[in-house]
């Protein structure tokens, strides 16, 4: 069971919501506004959000940007904006998921379920990845969910953290964008974007060039593939996965 805040300035899709939420087992505050929805954060943390994107007062671009400015709490993004160019904006503000309107009141507390085990909240197993992945400079804590690189945490959303894992995990294989969308967000159906998305805001966290990558390469007409930058030997971690070889394309 996890807490669930759901700010959305109409009344009928909050208690639509919160209903569904709540006969799935979860326990769930409302807000109608950003700065109401702040104020619940800072009284009632929650370990996910459900949030409009357009609001009075305050609405959902900057009560995102202002949450990601304090910490990671993983953020459902629900507008009426179906564009490709307004998902895209709403996964460059850290949202980690993004559902327009109208929308399944069963698919989103899927999509809360999904978001929950990927970010560690209700999960008990972690898909068999090892607990801690070394390449190099960059480490990969499964444990404190932590990655650091050069002896620096990276300041990662929890989306981001969980897409460096699996590639760290395994290191040289090619992933399409939609394996992407199923090994590591867990859905069968989503919106690519967002993985491209993702892939970009990893890699301004980990290449010493983002624009020219080679860590994190594309493999043209297919995804992505990590490309290790040397084996490391790791002291003390109990299951350890070493990045120690890179395949071709």
């Amino acid at each position: 069971m996890a807490r669930v805040l759901v700010v959305d300035d109409d009344r009928t899709v909050r208690e639509v919501v919160t209903s569904y939420l709540r006969a799935a087992g979860h326990e769930v505050d409302e807000a109608d506004d950003g700065l109401a929805g702040l104020e619940l954060m800072r009284r009632t943390p929650a370990d996910l959000v459900v949030l409009d994107l357009m609001m009075p007062t305050m609405d959902g671009r900057e009560m995102c940007r202002r949450m990601r400015a304090a910490g990671d709490v993983p953020v459902i993004m629900l507008s009426a904006l179906a564009g490709e160019e307004s998902r895209v904006d709403g996964f460059e503000l850290g949202a980690d998921d993004y559902v327009t309107k109208p929308f399944s009141p069963r698919e989103l507390v899927l999509r809360v379920e999904s978001l929950l085990r990927r970010t560690g909240v209700a999960a008990d197993d972690e898909g068999g990845l090892p607990d801690v992945v070394r390449d190099g400079d960059l480490v990969v804590d499964g444990i404190r969910r932590e990655a650091t690189l050069g002896g620096e945490v990276l300041a990662l959303t929890g989306r981001e953290f969980d897409l460096l894992r699996h590639f760290l995990a395994h290191p040289g294989v090619a992933y399409s964008r939609d394996q992407l969308l199923e090994q590591v967000w867990g859905w069968t159906i989503g919106d690519q974007s967002t993985v491209t998305v993702h892939v970009r805001r990893v890699r301004e966290k980990v290449e010493r060039d983002p624009a020219a990558p080679v860590r994190l390469v594309t493999v043209w007409g297919v995804g992505y593939r990590w490309e290790p930058a040397g084996p490391v030997e790791p002291p003390g971690a109990d299951r350890v996965t070493r990045a120690d070889g890179a395949a071709g394309a």
